[in-house]
């Protein structure tokens, strides 16, 4: 016998727990507990990143590794018997945007992400078979890529249309527990499960050596937040539009969400701004506040060629953008000459990356040039990595060309006697050379 992970076991039970949930969709779970024992929890630490900061505890993943076997026994022994105790999360703040405000992320400990994975695991396997196809954040083979393929896909299809972009104040620290906790009594009744899931609402925050148990939210960081908020609005938004809104509309609409950031759609401006009108009640309903400046209606249609001028429609206005992950989306002319929409990083998002390499570059001056060059390329590769989808290569170029600029400022300033002109800097630039922008993401792959 080996005492190494069987995942495929753990898959089994995963695949079991998901036929259950697609074969009864209106029916609630009440018997899940007894699918995690020892190897599902050792399946849940090999998922769980080891590299990742500390907890209110101290305590490191090395360290839990040491004894895995009983530390896991003791923490099934707890979640069984209902005598674990979830302990308060470590709260920091990381920039946000430019950098002149902060967004609290919770760190749990350790052994809480362990059994957080466990149980977001059968979560995921249950609410899988009823998240809608325009939810995306935080769900198994779906990524913000996909999510702006779809959305360009449809605006495409449909022509363009109008658009709602909604921002929501607060949303993880705005979760009304109770709400929270009717919506998952329509799927999970399992009264080991909902007990843990009852002390993470309730365990705490600790910030700067004082406890606080906040009534609303879910931290940041947490393991099983994600999928704590996904099912929120799920609730709230995604069953409500697609059930409730959709059928009362004149022309076609949909709807893409990544977590809590998220578009809807409209081929007819009188449909928009009904459910413009009516959306902040529906989310004032269950305690979340839309931002009435970040929250607007665009008209997002394709210019006409004939009877407009240049970039506007056939009424004479501007056909608008609009922001969703990171990318600006507006029409533009392809090179055969049709009008396409386009995706480029955002202004903000944009000055925000250069903002933090020109930051890294101050600290790393004094660093040997061949330290820094490969600091540079992983940066690089992790910047196109992400923003580098079809139809953005202007602006990969150009923050590329940005970045080079900052590194030769930054190696210019590192003595009174260093000179580092331009034409140094590109003979440096052929023994140290720097990859070409290029683009990651195709629109055109399905």
């Amino acid at each position: 016998m080996t005492d190494t992970p069987r995942s495929d076991d753990v898959s089994t039970r995963l695949l079991r727990i998901a036929k259950l949930a697609r074969e009864a969709p209106t029916r609630a779970l009440t018997t899940l507990a007894h699918h995690i024992d020892v190897e599902f929890l050792r399946e849940a630490y090999r998922r769980t990143r080891k590299d990742g900061a500390v907890g209110v505890d101290g305590q490191t993943a090395i360290e839990y590794a040491k004894k895995l076997e009983a530390n896991l026994q003791l923490l099934l022994d707890r979640f069984k018997t209902g005598t674990y105790r979830a302990p308060p999360v470590r709260r920091v703040h990381i920039p946000k945007g430019d950098g002149s405000k902060t967004r609290p992320i919770g760190i749990p400990t350790f052994e809480d992400k362990v059994l957080q994975r466990a149980v977001s695991m059968v979560l995921d396997a249950i609410y899988e078979q009823d998240f809608q196809p325009g939810s995306y954040g935080f769900r198994p083979r779906r990524s913000a890529h996909g999510a702006l393929k779809q959305l360009r896909d449809n605006l495409m299809e449909m022509g363009g249309g109008w658009v709602l972009e909604v921002d929501i104040k607060g949303y993880f620290d705005a979760l009304v527990h109770g709400h929270l906790r009717e919506f998952l009594d329509n799927r999970v009744r399992d009264g080991v499960l909902r007990c843990a899931i009852d002390k993470w609402l309730k365990a705490g925050v600790m910030e700067e050596g004082r406890l606080t148990r906040p009534e609303t939210g879910s931290p940041q960081g947490g393991v099983i937040s994600p999928i704590l908020s996904n099912i929120y609005l799920h609730e709230v938004l995604d069953l409500w539009f697609e059930e409730t809104v959709k059928p009362r509309l004149k022309g076609r609409a949909f709807m893409v969400r990544f977590a809590d950031d998220f578009v809807l759609v409209f081929a007819l401006e009188s449909d928009a701004r009904r459910v413009f009108d009516v959306l902040p009640k529906r989310f004032g309903k269950y305690g979340l506040t839309l931002h009435p400046e970040k929250t607007r209606l665009v008209r997002f249609c394709r210019p006409c060629s004939s009877g407009a001028g240049k970039g506007r429609d056939a009424q004479g206005e501007s056909p608008g953008t609009f922001d969703l992950l990171g990318f600006r989306h507006f029409w533009s002319r392809s090179r055969r000459g049709f009008w396409v929409i386009k995706q480029q990083t955002m202004p903000s998002r944009f000055t925000r990356a250069l903002r933090r390499f020109a930051e890294w570059c101050r600290r790393n001056r004094h660093r040997p040039i061949t330290e820094q060059r490969s600091e540079i390329v992983l940066k690089l590769q992790g910047h196109y990595a992400y923003y580098g989808i079809t139809g953005n290569s202007v602006a990969l170029d150009r923050f590329r060309h940005a970045v080079l600029c900052c590194w030769r400022k930054w190696l210019h300033r590192r003595s009174q006697r260093s000179l580092m002109t331009w034409a140094t800097f590109n003979k440096l630039l052929e023994h140290h050379k720097v990859p070409p922008a290029r683009c990651v993401h195709s629109i055109y792959v399905t």
